[in-house]
This record gives structure tokens, C-alpha cells and sequence, in this order.
């Protein structure tokens, strides 16, 4: 498996996995371009994709360079370990079920990092799905450095209700949680 930067061409398979692991209507081409754009700065592309030995995209990772994403209610600022200008974010990632296992989270996770230091982040922060498969978001986060900040109850319900998203577990009313995590860069 070999991890590359995410570009247009690989839009249409990374859209199918997101809905495929997140739920339907998780991800749309207008927020996927977005994500891409929040990701990029000073011409330093932080968001990726994982590609098998059939040249198919079977996982992603999208990240946000500091100080280019929205800071919401689901953010708890004042216990973060850098300020709000220093902070990348981990939007989203996915892996397709057939891949998972094989440490490619691990993998795009880092390569997010190295492009988020380059770009002049100190830190990164996610919200972690704590219900995905024996909470697998989480502990991998963990193992990479991430410490909790905080615990969101219902963090995909506006989602549901604004965007017609359907949770793989909850369907059109999700109430999983959100582990809100930071890793501090070194």
C-alpha cells in the first residue's frame, strides 16, 4: 500500500468510502473539495489517501492547516495544549473494511503531520467517533500521542438533522459520541 497526496482524481473513490464507513450522506464532492482547500496552505497539502496494489484508493485521511477551520461548539479551546492559531484539525478519515487492520491509519495519520508541521502547526485536535467498531478511532488516536480533551454527546446530530445524514449505527437520529483528542507535535 503506498500513501499520496489527495488530488481530484481521486475524489469519486473517496467519497464512496466515506459513505460507506460513516453513513450515507456523510460526504458530498462540495465538502470534499473544502476539506481540500482547508487542508492546503502555502502550497503544502495536508490530506491523503491510501492506494493498494490495484491502484485502488482504499482509505483517506483529511486534515485542516491551523488557523483555516471553523472552531464550534463542539471545541473545548480553553483546555487545549496550544492556542486556537497554532491548532490543525483531523477532519475525517476512513478506511475501507477489506483494509483495515494493516496500520494505514497509523500511516495517513502521519503523513498529516509531517505536511501539518511543515505548514506551521504546533498541535492537531479530532473528534473521534468513540462508537466505531470496538472504539478503534480512539485507541489508534491514543496510541499516536492523542490525549482526551473532552467528551461531546451527540456531536453528529446536526448533521443528521440539517444534512440528511444517516449513521451507520444510529441511522437518522445519531447520538454517538465525539472524543474530542489532541496530539501535540514535537
Amino acid at each position: 500500500m503506498r500513501i499520496e497526496p489527495l488530488t481530484a482524481p481521486y475524489f469519486a473513490e473517496v467519497l464512496i468510502i466515506a459513505n460507506v464507513v460513516h453513513g450515507d450522506n456523510y460526504l458530498d464532492l462540495a465538502g470534499l473539495e473544502a476539506m481540500l482547500k482547508k487542508g492546503t496552505k502555502n502550497g503544502l497539502n495536508a490530506c491523503f489517501v491510501a492506494i493498494d496494489d490495484k491502484n485502488q484508493v482504499v482509505g483517506f485521511r483529511t486534515s485542516y492547516a491551523a488557523g483555516q477551520w471553523p472552531i464550534d461548539e463542539w471545541c473545548t479551546t480553553n483546555k487545549w495544549p496550544v492556542g486556537a492559531n497554532d491548532m490543525a484539525y483531523f477532519k475525517c478519515s476512513a478506511i475501507l473494511p477489506k483494509a483495515q487492520g494493516q496500520g494505514l491509519g497509523p500511516r495517513l495519520l502521519s503523513a498529516s503531520i509531517d505536511v501539518l508541521k511543515m505548514q506551521g502547526a504546533k498541535a492537531g485536535l479530532a473528534h473521534l467517533w468513540k462508537q466505531s467498531p470496538g472504539n478503534a478511532a480512539v485507541k489508534y488516536f491514543k496510541k499516536a500521542g492523542g490525549q482526551l480533551i473532552n467528551i461531546h454527546d451527540d456531536r453528529w446530530l446536526p448533521l443528521c438533522i440539517n444534512d440528511g445524514y444517516v449513521c451507520t449505527i444510529c441511522g437518522t437520529e445519531c447520538h454517538c459520541q465525539a472524543a474530542e483528542m489532541a496530539i501535540t507535535f514535537e
